[in-house]
Protein backbone atom coordinates (compact mmCIF):
# COMPACT_ATOMS: atom_id res chain seq x y z
CA UNK A 1 0.00 0.00 0.00
CA UNK A 2 0.79 3.84 -0.51
CA UNK A 3 0.98 6.03 2.23
CA UNK A 4 0.50 9.77 2.61
CA UNK A 5 -0.90 12.69 4.50
CA UNK A 6 -3.03 14.83 4.26
CA UNK A 7 -4.85 17.93 6.29
CA UNK A 8 -8.65 18.30 7.24
CA UNK A 9 -10.44 21.41 6.97
CA UNK A 10 -9.89 21.35 11.09
CA UNK A 11 -5.80 21.39 10.28
CA UNK A 12 -5.55 17.93 11.27
CA UNK A 13 -2.75 15.80 9.85
CA UNK A 14 -3.69 12.37 8.75
CA UNK A 15 -1.80 9.64 7.51
CA UNK A 16 -3.64 7.59 5.01
CA UNK A 17 -2.61 4.17 3.17
CA UNK A 18 -4.23 3.96 -0.12
CA UNK A 19 -4.53 0.97 -2.71
CA UNK A 20 -6.80 -0.04 -5.61
CA UNK A 21 -7.41 0.65 -8.87
CA UNK A 22 -8.59 5.20 -9.43
CA UNK A 23 -11.58 4.07 -11.11
CA UNK A 24 -12.37 1.59 -9.06
CA UNK A 25 -15.41 2.14 -5.87
CA UNK A 26 -13.82 3.98 -3.11
CA UNK A 27 -14.12 2.11 0.37
CA UNK A 28 -13.07 3.84 3.57
CA UNK A 29 -11.52 1.58 6.00
CA UNK A 30 -11.29 3.03 9.93
CA UNK A 31 -9.26 0.77 11.81
CA UNK A 32 -9.66 -0.56 15.57
CA UNK A 33 -8.72 0.13 18.68
CA UNK A 34 -4.86 -1.24 18.15
CA UNK A 35 -4.35 1.10 14.98
CA UNK A 36 -3.47 -0.15 12.08
CA UNK A 37 -1.13 -3.35 12.23
CA UNK A 38 1.78 -4.85 10.24
CA UNK A 39 0.18 -6.60 8.02
CA UNK A 40 -1.46 -5.19 4.86
CA UNK A 41 -3.37 -8.86 3.48
CA UNK A 42 -6.76 -7.63 4.19
CA UNK A 43 -6.80 -4.17 2.93
CA UNK A 44 -5.06 -5.35 -0.07
CA UNK A 45 -7.60 -8.19 -0.58
CA UNK A 46 -9.95 -5.09 -0.54
CA UNK A 47 -8.08 -3.48 -3.20
CA UNK A 48 -8.46 -6.18 -5.60
CA UNK A 49 -12.35 -4.44 -6.07
CA UNK A 50 -12.44 -1.55 -4.28
CA UNK A 51 -10.04 1.69 -3.95
CA UNK A 52 -9.44 1.25 -0.36
CA UNK A 53 -8.27 4.39 1.89
CA UNK A 54 -7.25 3.32 5.31
CA UNK A 55 -6.71 6.33 6.90
CA UNK A 56 -4.92 6.56 11.55
CA UNK A 57 -7.03 8.53 13.84
CA UNK A 58 -5.13 10.70 15.34
CA UNK A 59 -3.24 9.54 18.52
CA UNK A 60 -2.38 6.74 16.06
CA UNK A 61 0.99 5.94 13.62
CA UNK A 62 1.92 9.65 12.16
CA UNK A 63 -1.43 11.12 12.69
CA UNK A 64 -1.19 14.20 15.00
CA UNK A 65 -4.53 16.67 16.47
CA UNK A 66 -5.89 14.25 18.96
CA UNK A 67 -5.58 16.85 21.48
CA UNK A 68 -8.85 18.71 19.18
CA UNK A 69 -10.84 15.07 19.77
CA UNK A 70 -12.93 15.12 23.11
CA UNK A 71 -16.00 13.41 22.31
CA UNK A 72 -17.71 11.04 20.19
CA UNK A 73 -19.59 14.01 17.83
CA UNK A 74 -15.78 15.05 17.77
CA UNK A 75 -14.67 11.87 16.23
CA UNK A 76 -17.61 11.29 13.82
CA UNK A 77 -17.04 14.59 12.10
CA UNK A 78 -13.40 13.82 11.95
CA UNK A 79 -14.52 11.21 10.15
CA UNK A 80 -16.33 12.98 7.64
CA UNK A 81 -13.78 15.61 7.13
CA UNK A 82 -11.17 13.13 6.48
CA UNK A 83 -13.91 11.57 3.69
CA UNK A 84 -14.20 15.51 2.69
CA UNK A 85 -10.52 15.70 2.11
CA UNK A 86 -10.22 12.54 0.42
CA UNK A 87 -12.01 14.20 -2.37
CA UNK A 88 -14.50 10.99 -1.95
CA UNK A 89 -18.19 11.06 -2.50
CA UNK A 90 -20.67 7.97 -1.30
CA UNK A 91 -18.23 5.20 -0.48
CA UNK A 92 -18.40 1.81 1.28
CA UNK A 93 -17.96 2.38 5.20
CA UNK A 94 -16.12 -0.56 6.67
CA UNK A 95 -15.47 -0.05 9.98
CA UNK A 96 -13.56 -2.19 12.76
CA UNK A 97 -13.70 -2.35 16.35
CA UNK A 98 -13.15 1.40 18.04
CA UNK A 99 -13.71 2.01 13.74
CA UNK A 100 -16.48 -0.09 13.99
CA UNK A 101 -18.21 2.39 16.49
CA UNK A 102 -16.94 5.45 14.55
CA UNK A 103 -18.81 4.09 11.57
CA UNK A 104 -21.96 3.72 12.72
CA UNK A 105 -22.07 6.99 13.62
CA UNK A 106 -20.61 8.68 10.74
CA UNK A 107 -23.47 6.43 8.82
CA UNK A 108 -26.38 8.02 11.29
CA UNK A 109 -25.46 11.30 11.12
CA UNK A 110 -24.93 11.34 7.34
CA UNK A 111 -27.28 8.39 5.94
CA UNK A 112 -27.65 9.03 2.29
CA UNK A 113 -23.68 9.74 2.19
CA UNK A 114 -22.64 6.00 1.90
CA UNK A 115 -22.89 3.52 -0.27
CA UNK A 116 -22.87 0.32 1.82
CA UNK A 117 -21.57 0.11 5.34
CA UNK A 118 -20.07 -2.59 7.12
CA UNK A 119 -19.30 -3.40 11.00
CA UNK A 120 -16.69 -5.66 12.29
CA UNK A 121 -16.69 -6.50 15.64
CA UNK A 122 -17.66 -3.08 16.44
CA UNK A 123 -17.56 -1.46 20.17
CA UNK A 124 -21.08 1.06 20.53
CA UNK A 125 -23.45 -1.16 22.31
CA UNK A 126 -23.49 -2.47 25.67
CA UNK A 127 -25.51 -5.17 27.47
CA UNK A 128 -25.55 -5.60 30.95
CA UNK A 129 -25.48 -9.91 30.97
CA UNK A 130 -22.63 -9.58 28.79
CA UNK A 131 -20.13 -6.78 30.06
CA UNK A 132 -17.30 -6.26 27.75
CA UNK A 133 -14.10 -6.03 29.47
CA UNK A 134 -11.69 -3.23 30.52
CA UNK A 135 -9.23 -3.09 27.83
CA UNK A 136 -7.29 -0.02 29.77
CA UNK A 137 -6.66 -2.52 32.67
CA UNK A 138 -4.92 -5.03 30.43
CA UNK A 139 -1.27 -5.90 30.82
CA UNK A 140 0.69 -5.95 27.75
CA UNK A 141 0.50 -9.75 27.22
CA UNK A 142 -3.63 -9.92 27.65
CA UNK A 143 -3.86 -8.04 24.54
CA UNK A 144 -2.96 -10.82 22.81
CA UNK A 145 -4.82 -12.96 25.00
CA UNK A 146 -8.33 -11.67 24.66
CA UNK A 147 -8.45 -9.93 21.45
CA UNK A 148 -6.61 -12.75 19.54
CA UNK A 149 -8.15 -16.39 18.46
CA UNK A 150 -4.43 -17.07 17.86
CA UNK A 151 -1.78 -16.38 20.28
CA UNK A 152 0.76 -17.06 17.66
CA UNK A 153 -0.83 -14.74 15.23
CA UNK A 154 -0.88 -12.53 18.14
CA UNK A 155 2.62 -12.95 19.07
CA UNK A 156 3.77 -11.94 15.27
CA UNK A 157 1.50 -8.87 15.32
CA UNK A 158 2.18 -7.39 18.43
CA UNK A 159 6.09 -7.32 19.19
CA UNK A 160 6.30 -6.49 22.66
CA UNK A 161 3.10 -7.50 24.34
CA UNK A 162 3.62 -10.97 24.87
CA UNK A 163 5.24 -12.58 28.89
CA UNK A 164 8.76 -12.96 26.83
CA UNK A 165 8.95 -9.92 25.13
CA UNK A 166 12.80 -7.95 25.23
CA UNK A 167 12.76 -5.31 27.37
CA UNK A 168 13.05 -2.58 25.05
CA UNK A 169 9.87 -4.26 22.62
CA UNK A 170 7.87 -4.24 25.86
CA UNK A 171 9.33 -0.38 26.43
CA UNK A 172 7.84 0.53 22.82
CA UNK A 173 4.29 -0.96 23.23
CA UNK A 174 4.30 0.83 26.28
CA UNK A 175 4.85 3.97 24.88
CA UNK A 176 2.67 3.37 21.43
CA UNK A 177 -0.01 2.01 23.22
CA UNK A 178 -0.08 4.87 26.09
CA UNK A 179 -0.71 6.60 23.05
CA UNK A 180 -3.32 4.83 20.85
CA UNK A 181 -5.61 4.34 24.12
CA UNK A 182 -5.39 8.14 25.34
CA UNK A 183 -6.99 8.86 21.86
CA UNK A 184 -9.52 5.82 22.43
CA UNK A 185 -10.20 6.00 25.90
CA UNK A 186 -12.05 9.38 25.39
CA UNK A 187 -15.16 7.50 23.86
CA UNK A 188 -14.45 4.10 24.92
CA UNK A 189 -13.55 4.71 28.94
CA UNK A 190 -15.15 4.02 31.28
CA UNK A 191 -18.13 1.67 29.46
CA UNK A 192 -17.98 1.99 25.90
CA UNK A 193 -21.64 3.18 25.52
CA UNK A 194 -21.99 6.67 23.56
CA UNK A 195 -25.73 5.83 23.12
CA UNK A 196 -25.32 5.46 19.06
CA UNK A 197 -28.47 2.79 19.63
CA UNK A 198 -30.64 5.67 20.19
CA UNK A 199 -29.49 6.99 16.80
CA UNK A 200 -29.63 3.79 14.69
CA UNK A 201 -32.79 3.65 13.59
CA UNK A 202 -31.52 6.67 10.69
CA UNK A 203 -29.13 4.10 9.34
CA UNK A 204 -30.78 3.47 5.93
CA UNK A 205 -27.75 1.67 3.89
CA UNK A 206 -27.32 -1.96 3.37
CA UNK A 207 -25.29 -3.24 7.08
CA UNK A 208 -23.37 -6.16 7.06
CA UNK A 209 -22.22 -7.04 10.48
CA UNK A 210 -19.17 -9.93 10.38
CA UNK A 211 -18.16 -11.31 13.95
CA UNK A 212 -15.34 -13.16 15.03
CA UNK A 213 -16.65 -16.44 16.75
CA UNK A 214 -14.29 -16.54 19.47
CA UNK A 215 -14.12 -12.31 20.60
CA UNK A 216 -13.35 -12.74 23.98
CA UNK A 217 -13.70 -8.90 24.37
CA UNK A 218 -16.79 -8.43 22.71
CA UNK A 219 -18.61 -11.45 22.54
CA UNK A 220 -20.32 -12.66 19.57
CA UNK A 221 -23.83 -12.03 20.82
CA UNK A 222 -23.78 -8.32 20.40
CA UNK A 223 -24.15 -9.21 16.57
CA UNK A 224 -27.51 -9.72 16.66
CA UNK A 225 -28.46 -6.79 18.83
CA UNK A 226 -26.70 -4.24 16.03
CA UNK A 227 -28.43 -6.18 13.42
CA UNK A 228 -32.15 -5.71 15.72
CA UNK A 229 -31.57 -2.01 15.34
CA UNK A 230 -30.22 -1.46 11.97
CA UNK A 231 -32.67 -1.75 9.45
CA UNK A 232 -31.35 -3.29 6.41
CA UNK A 233 -28.59 -5.48 8.23
CA UNK A 234 -27.53 -9.41 7.82
CA UNK A 235 -24.85 -11.26 10.31
CA UNK A 236 -22.22 -13.39 9.49
CA UNK A 237 -20.23 -14.89 11.95
CA UNK A 238 -16.47 -16.24 10.94
CA UNK A 239 -14.75 -19.33 13.02
CA UNK A 240 -11.30 -19.36 13.80
CA UNK A 241 -11.12 -15.47 14.54
CA UNK A 242 -11.71 -13.53 17.79
CA UNK A 243 -11.73 -9.24 17.84
CA UNK A 244 -8.77 -9.06 15.38
CA UNK A 245 -11.05 -10.59 12.57
CA UNK A 246 -9.10 -8.56 9.64
CA UNK A 247 -5.68 -10.30 10.79
CA UNK A 248 -6.46 -13.59 11.51
CA UNK A 249 -9.12 -14.35 8.76
CA UNK A 250 -8.27 -11.77 6.51
CA UNK A 251 -9.78 -13.80 2.75
CA UNK A 252 -12.70 -14.89 4.59
CA UNK A 253 -13.71 -11.58 5.53
CA UNK A 254 -12.66 -9.91 2.05
CA UNK A 255 -14.83 -12.59 0.62
CA UNK A 256 -17.77 -11.80 2.59
CA UNK A 257 -17.75 -8.42 1.26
Amino acid sequence: MNARTLQTRRGMHVRVMEAGRNEAQPLVFLHGVLGLLNDDTFLNALAERYHVFAPELPGYGESSGEELLEDMLDFTLHGWDVVDALGLRQPVLVGHSLGGMIAAEMACIAPAAIEKLVLVDPFGLWLDEHPIPDLFSFLPFEFGDVLFHNRLRAAELLVGATDVAEPDALRQFFIDNARRLGTAGKILFPIPNRRVSKRLYRLTAETLIVWGEDDKLIPSVYAAHWAKLIARARVECVKAAGHMLPYEQPQVLAALM
